[in-house]
């Protein structure tokens, strides 16, 4: 029994279909109640309920079934509410709380108000988002709402305690368990499951009136039978629930039939391009909005929501690799793409979830975007000013990147925008690009401190500024430069110190003029982007994981083929060659603007070192697996200036030296940097907190542990590296997800 749902006297199910048999046999299975009572109009349904152990006894009458009730489930058809509502109203149900399974809740609330003359306190609508291909008491299945979406959808003057309660029930069954307004329920039910069950039975129904309906039928493919499946449902359940939802459904309907008239005009127009935008929108849409629902981002991860990677002692390093393609580059390549004018062919592009943010995120403004498929992605470009407005906020999942960068470009669009993502990126601070924004005229409002979501208002002129950065961030300076095609002046940036130049590159590759002096950058308006070829280099920040685990590893020898070797991102090589690293650059040339090269990385003993300040910049994101080299190295590393790492996807000093102590490190923490004395790692239970590179790098250590690293909180290294664990393991090394069979 759930430890958090209080023991109830007598439960009453009033109808004992499939939802109601279910609930009943559920709680009565986990004696959550010492008696779950049944009702039914239909005395055979009654009977089966008590032989099948749905319940523990029916009652004859409605009353009955109700007298002394806790809690009392209303689960009748929705068109019968209203009748056993009334019915209700008259009897005297004490503390009762009620709750129903009704998917159109403002009929259900319209009803109560009505018969009872108010709102009773203690009812809690309700709709469990579940069902079967069965019906009836005897498809009745305990498990049925494991894993599945509940929305409850208290009114204003609902009982806490009572919503407390219901709420607690659903999740004693394994429900996802939601609040929603009434009326926002009923639009989100009337677009995602009526409007689907209309268009199901109205398409059937027009194909079989045809006088070729056998030919059609006989030939029906899989998809046709997938969608008419729904076809199938109970016609006088979904006929209530029609008559009780109108209002949204005939607003829904009405929608989609002006989607509907202009792809029968694109059809009619033999206008490719529209169809090609909304079936590759489509494609991508089903996939992002069902993950965002799950609580899930871009990619799979699994259902739990602690991934553990445990990281077994031992192994070494060795053969060629390719690590995923670089993330910074993957991201502008998308958002310069878009921007462009002409078509873009897009080749190593990384897919993972932060990169896969800002495809969507130009596909909700109206960008046709195809793929990625392995790596390769082509963009039809709409130029600097064909963006449209998105049709809600624009979610971003985990990436500050995207949200950092798409400040700049949405500053001087004529539509508003939002900006939005997961719980991690909605702690990162965003004053850092929103303050100089707005000395260029910039609309942006921000949530207390500086964070997400970001609200950038549209139809704003921006000037062209000059901004002395106080802290280096590519980010900052890229999105300051993007902004800057849109201003009235020319706009330039110089930084403190050199930071990664993707951005500057890169628009150059696409035709538009950047000018470069030392440690400034400046764009000035009036010029365009043309649509260009780019190869995504494979990216030094997930390489640095394997040039380290390499390092550290006894007899290792492993290349990693085709590294972008940007000088802004060269720290990283700096500094292990600083700690005595044995690291060789091969086969250097340029591809697309960008240098590369193939990086092999031998065993060596690594010894401790002050970081110089002036790489700092050069290594941010590498920063937790260079503190896993500190770790096995002889003496002291000392790192200094790097302040930023405070505010990355974590605190990476902290969670670094948390988790370096439990493994036996001593490791201090500074305001600004760290202090690691090289020594022996032991194993341990370490936490990741969301955040990909910590967990990638504490599996590095376990290559010198001497004793496993469980390593929780891994689910976000699919934004970065979605195939970290496969290429880890082909290296050398001994990381897998945890069974949790």
């Amino acid at each position: 029994m759930n430890a958090e749902v209080p023991r109830l006297s007598r439960l009453a199910v009033i109808g004992l279909g499939l939802i109601g048999g279910s609930f009943a046999k559920g709680l009565r299975e986990q004696a959550i109640c010492k008696e779950v009572i049944g009702f039914d109009l239909d005395a055979r349904s009654r009977t089966l309920a008590v032989e099948l152990g749905v319940v523990d006894r029916c009652t004859d009458t409605l009353a009955d079934a109700c007298r002394g009730a806790d809690v009392i489930l209303l689960a009748v058809p929705i068109l019968a509410m209203e009748r056993l509502l009334a019915e209700l109203a008259t009897f005297d149900l004490g503390h009762a709380v009620l709750t129903d399974v009704g998917s159109a809740k403002g009929n259900v609330v319209r009803c109560a108000r009505e018969v009872f003359g108010h709102m009773p306190p203690r009812f809690v609508p309700g709709h469990p988002i579940a069902g079967s291909e069965q019906s009836g008491v005897t498809a009745a299945e305990s498990t049925l709402f494991r894993r599945h979406k509940v929305i409850l959808t208290p009114v204003h003057d609902t009982d806490p305690s009572a919503l407390s309660l219901v709420d607690s029930l659903w999740r004693a069954l394994g429900a996802d368990v939601e609040h929603m307004e009434v009326r926002h329920h009923d639009e989100v039910l009337a677009a995602t499951s009526h409007l689907p069950h209309l268009l199901a039975f109205g398409l059937v129904d027009s194909l079989a009136k045809r006088n070729e309906n056998l030919e059609i039928f006989r030939y029906a493919a899989g998809g046709f039978r997938d969608f008419t499946r729904i076809a199938g449902s109970d016609p006088v359940m979904w006929h209530d629930i029609f008559l009780a939802n109108r209002e949204a459904v005939l607003q829904t309907l009405d929608d989609f039939r002006a989607d509907l008239d202009a792809l029968r005009a694109a059809v009619d127009d033999g206008d490719g391009h529209t169809l090609l935008g909304v079936f590759t929108r489509a494609r991508a849409a089903r996939e992002h909005f069902s993950k965002i629902l799950a609580r899930r981002a871009y990619v799979d991860v699994m259902h739990s929501n602690d991934l553990i990677f445990l990281a077994n002692p031992g192994g070494s390093l060795s053969g060629q690799l390719r690590v995923p393609g670089d993330k910074s580059i993957s991201h502008r390549s998308i958002m310069l793409g878009s921007l462009a004018e002409g078509i873009t062919e897009v080749e190593g592009f990384l897919e993972g979830e932060d990169a896969l943010a800002t495809i969507q995120a130009f596909r909700d403004m109206g960008v046709v975007i195809e793929g990625p498929s392995q790596g390769r992605v082509t963009v039809h470009g709409v130029g600097l000013h064909g963006l449209k407005r998105p049709p809600g906020p624009i979610y971003l999942g985990n990436s500050g990147t995207s949200m950092r960068l798409l400040s700049g470009l949405l500053a001087a669009q004529p539509f508003d925008t939002t900006l939005t993502g997961d719980a991690s990126l909605t702690k990162r601070p965003m004053n850092r690009v929103a303050k100089p924004l707005r000395e260029m005229g910039a609309l942006i409002e921000t949530a207390a401190e500086g964070r997400p979501p970001l609200v950038i208002r549209g139809g704003q002129k921006l000037s062209g500024i000059h901004y002395d950065m106080p802290m280096a961030s590519a980010q900052v300076k890229s999105c300051l430069l993007l902004a800057g095609l849109y201003a009235a002046e020319a706009t330039s940036v110089t930084e403190p110190a050199p930071t990664r130049d993707h951005t500057e590159r890169m628009l150059q590759g696409f035709g538009y003029p950047v000018k470069v002096e030392g440690r400034t950058a400046m764009v000035e308006p009036g010029h365009s982007l043309r649509a260009t070829h780019i190869e995504v280099p494979a990216d030094i920040s997930s390489s640095a994981f394997f040039m380290v685990a390499a390092s550290i590893a006894p007899g290792s020898d492993i290349t990693l083929e085709h590294v972008g070797v940007n000088p802004t991102r060269t720290g990283v090589i700096d500094i292990l060659k600083l700690m005595g690293a044995d690291i060789e650059l091969t086969n250097l040339r340029e591809v697309g603007g960008e240098p590369v090269a193939d990086i092999r990385v031998r065993a060596a003993q690594l010894k401790g070192i002050d970081i110089p300040e002036d790489l700092v910049p050069l290594a941010i994101d590498e920063f937790p697996v260079l503190f896993v080299a500190a770790a096995c190295a002889q003496g002291r590393t000392t790192l200094r200036g790097a302040e930023e790492l405070r505010v990355k996807e974590s605190d990476r000093i902290q969670v670094m030296a948390d988790g370096l102590q439990t493994l036996g490190v001593n490791a201090t923490p500074t305001p600004d940097g760290i202090i690691i004395e090289g020594g022996s790692l032991g194993g341990g239970e370490v936490w990741a907190h969301g955040d990909h590179r910590i967990a990638m790098s504490f599996s590095v250590a376990a290559l010198r542990a001497s004793a496993p690293i469980r390593i929780h909180d891994c689910a976000n290294v699919a934004t970065s590296f979605p195939n970290f664990l496969s290429l880890a393991e082909r290296a050398g090394m001994r990381v897998a997800e945890e069974d949790n069979s």
